[in-house]
């Protein structure tokens, strides 16, 4: 019965394109203000004085780190791929868009309100700090940062299952590629317009325009739920959500935690991201301090990556679905960024090379993304999706929380009067780059063993 409901859903050309298309903007919108704030490090670090707010690295690193504190010490990512599975796309969406927003309206407070002068003694261990002063004002974005990020991952599983459950035996992986472009173009919108807003009107503008953004999530996502219901039928909508809640058990939940491919895709997941995105939030200030390129300027050699991936993610996802491959296109993507991260770690400052290498980055960008996430379907059964999304974004967010975290502090550690040097923070990078590819090559072996069929088209002639 559920089968057939779900092929009345995805049988429609227009219908399915439409979601996809209301999703994706809304998911765009999201990183927007996920990565809002990476550009404004250069402006934020600067004396009050000179229109900054006087943090240093290790209180942006911290800042940056946040978005996965109430994800990972809280666990909300394994309660938010329940409520997901449990209650269904369009309650679960709602609640995530609310949440960004409010977080983000947190956020805006902090930075175009609250003084940057009080400052708090905090002694957290886990996130090496120990008795440290931290300002109020990096606290109080720190935790609007966070409950944003409850939301940016509830949205991430719930457009993800969307996706899957208007896609499946379609183009699942140019879907996908379509979605993740459009929210590169949000990264791209964010890291190019970000220095420019700051610069010439408030350091809180950028942040005033990302709750704008999620604003517009909101209402977008209010035409997706109403859009669903009248597609779905009332009566087919009740025997979906139904037929779903019978369907989750914790049963077929252990049953996916005991394989090993969903293991190794969470751990690629983890290591490949989290040495991408941080590296991305710090990249605007590295081409500043290494490159000598202006301030305003520098997000947009930044940006050079997600305007590459908004093209090339939805090919790759288009070859995936024809060609397949997946588990050979992850163990290419995982190669080209950490050699690119090794490159940007030598005593080379070309502006060229910058970019060239940029452009590197946005092809391994599109590489991973385009076949990782169409994978997971491959590996867990339809009805355990978003409590399984749930746990792989879990143990992302644990990367995405302790890195930035980290090369805050070595960056710190590695600066003389105000001059900052990356080598070892890229070495960081570097080494995290290299374990990915180790675990991309064991799944590609795990593959041929168990037959997940990560190699195989997705679309089925």
């Amino acid at each position: 019965m559920t089968q057939v409901i779900h092929n009345k859903l995805n049988e429609s050309s227009a219908a399915r394109w439409t979601v996809l298309f209301i999703v994706s903007v809304v998911m765009m919108m999201g990183y927007v203000v996920a990565k809002e704030m990476s550009p404004l490090q250069y402006f934020l670090e600067l004396p009050q004085s000179q229109g900054g707010l006087g943090w240093n690295s290790s209180e942006f690193g911290l800042f940056i780190g946040s978005r996965g504190f109430f994800n990972v010490y809280l666990l909300m990512l394994f309660v938010s791929g329940v409520i997901l599975d449990k209650t269904g796309v369009r309650f679960a969406g709602m609640l995530s868009c609310v949440l960004m927003f409010a977080g983000t309206a947190i956020d805006y407070y902090a930075i175009a309100i609250a003084s940057p002068v009080p400052s708090t003694e905090v002694t957290f261990h886990t996130l090496g700090l120990d008795h440290t002063m931290v300002k109020d004002q990096v606290l109080i974005s720190a935790f609007g940062f966070a409950v944003f990020g409850i939301g940016y991952e509830l949205c991430g599983i719930t457009v993800s299952k969307v996706i899957v459950k208007w896609f499946s035996g379609k183009e699942m992986a140019l879907a996908m590629g379509i979605q993740v472009a459009l929210a590169r173009l949000g990264t791209a919108l964010a890291l190019l317009g970000g220095p420019f807003l700051a610069k010439y009107y408030e350091l809180s503008t950028p942040i005033l325009v990302g709750l704008f953004s999620v604003g517009i999530g909101v209402v977008i996502y209010l035409v997706y739920c109403a859009m669903d219901r009248k597609l779905d039928s009332a009566s087919t909508a009740e025997n979906k959500d139904a037929e779903n809640t019978e369907k989750f058990s914790f049963k077929g939940l252990f049953k996916t935690l005991k394989s090993p491919g969903f293991w190794l895709i969470t751990l690629l997941c983890m290591l490949y991201y989290s040495a991408l995105y941080p590296f991305l939030d710090f990249a605007t200030k590295l081409m500043i301090s290494k490159y000598g390129v202006s301030p305003e300027w520098a997000g947009g050699i930044s940006s050079i990556l997600p305007f590459t991936s908004i093209v090339l993610t939805p090919l790759f996802g288009g070859v995936y679905d024809r060609v397949g491959k997946g588990a050979s296109i992850m163990i290419l993507g995982t190669a080209m960024l950490t050699v690119v991260l090794m490159v940007f770690a030598l005593p080379f400052h070309s502006n060229l090379l910058a970019v060239a290498l940029m452009l590197i980055l946005g092809v391994a960008f599109s590489l991973l993304p385009s076949v990782l996430w169409p994978a997971v379907p491959k590996i867990v059964p339809e009805e355990q999706l978003g409590t399984a999304y749930s746990i792989i974004y879990y143990i992302q967010n644990i990367g995405l929380m302790l890195v930035p975290i980290i090369i805050g502090h070595v960056l710190d550690n590695n600066t003389v009067d105000g001059v900052v040097d990356y080598t070892s923070a890229m070495w960081v990078f570097s080494a995290i780059g290299a374990l990915a590819i180790v675990v991309s090559v064991f799944l590609l072996i795990l593959d041929k063993k168990y037959h997940y069929g990560l190699q195989d088209a997705n679309v089925k002639d």
